[in-house]
């Protein structure tokens, strides 16, 4: 298939709005990767320029080793998948599937057993006849993967493709993506603001924050080990609870390091008070408590700061309580005065 390599890709609009600033990314052969960040922070900017639908102002955007800055879209062999599946609404399911083929003048028996081997794979075939009106969302992404499949690309680009979808139909779908990917084994670049998705799709996850590359690498790495205050807070449900260095009391038991500014542990590793040297032990007090089935979001302050703690299935604490907060050593994270990783 193909691997995609991004070298100091820079994006200027007029009126010297950088939208993307020297983003460099090497994504392997067969790798899904997954762009990720929150609105407006140049992933969709970058997924445009890797497809050619978007020019670069500088650096290189190369596929299969082959820089295509200035080669068009149609000759990158590349295949988008949309948020708004882009279906011809006059055209049947299988001729939206084999429309591509056509205008490149694919021979009619190569458009037909591509597009039925498609169907088949996406469980479609019982809908060729179907227009779009006639399917159901999850049906019509469906179609639309599809389409991208029969042209055998060297890589697949997904533009937040599941967000139109509801939380069931895309928790399904995530699958159907991550499991098709493999089977296919083609080289995929996947942009989603969801950071649910992007940690159970991707191979390589890429954390964007206004036009830079934050962190890269496995996800549960970038979850385990993040590189700034920005990805701690924005990967992970809840977020990592972040606290000033300067917020913790001195009964709090931790070794500050030299240059340390932020303290931060995930809400699931909260309530273990260990008692080993070292770990924190915090007096919090519990502003409200969340239900949600197998565990318990419970809100604390500690002053003015806001906490989050993950305790197993239901809780006797209430609102009002004060109570014990200790966290192993080993489990805490620290931040410099920039908010990098120390």
């Amino acid at each position: 298939m193909a691997t995609v390599d991004l070298k100091d890709v820079r994006k200027t609009y007029s009126g010297k709005v950088e939208a993307v600033k020297g983003v460099s990314i090497a994504i392997p052969d067969k790798a899904l990767c997954v762009l990720v960040g929150p609105s407006g922070c140049g992933k969709s900017t970058l997924l445009r320029m890797i497809a050619g639908l978007e020019s670069i102002t500088s650096g290189a955007v190369a596929i299969d080793g082959k820089i295509v800055n200035t080669i068009g879209p149609a000759e990158r062999d590349i295949a988008m998948v949309f948020q708004n599946y882009a279906l011809y609404p006059h055209m049947k399911v299988y001729d939206n599937m084999a429309y591509g083929l056509r205008n490149r003048g694919t021979a009619k028996d190569d458009i037909d057993k591509r597009v039925r081997a498609a169907a088949k794979t996406l469980e479609l075939s019982h809908l060729l006849e179907r227009r779009p009106r006639e399917l159901s969302g999850g049906q019509r992404q469906r179609v639309a993967m599809g389409r991208a499949i029969v042209r055998n690309p060297k890589v697949f680009l997904f533009d937040e493709p599941l967000s139109n979808l509801d939380a069931k139909l895309r928790g399904q779908m995530r699958v159907e993506i991550k499991n098709l990917q493999r089977a296919l084994g083609v080289t995929s670049v996947y942009v989603t603001h969801d950071q649910l998705e992007a940690m159970t799709l991707a191979d390589v996850l890429v954390v964007m924050n206004a036009g830079v590359v934050e962190q890269t690498g496995a996800p549960l790495d970038v979850y385990e080990k993040p590189a700034s205050t920005f990805v701690a807070s924005f990967i992970g449900a809840p977020p990592m609870n972040l606290l000033p260095v300067a917020a913790l009391p001195d009964s709090s038991g931790v070794t500050v390091p030299a240059g340390a500014a932020t303290l931060g542990f995930r809400p699931e590793d909260a309530l273990v008070q260990s008692g080993a040297a070292g770990a924190l032990a915090l007096e919090v007090m519990v502003e409200g408590v969340e239900p949600v089935g197998a565990e318990s979001f419970i809100h604390c302050l500690l002053a003015d700061n806001r906490l989050i703690l993950r305790a197993p299935g239901r809780t006797a604490i209430a609102p009002g309580d004060r109570m014990s907060v200790g966290v192993e050593a080993a489990k805490l994270h620290w931040f410099n005065a920039a908010g990098r990783r120390l």
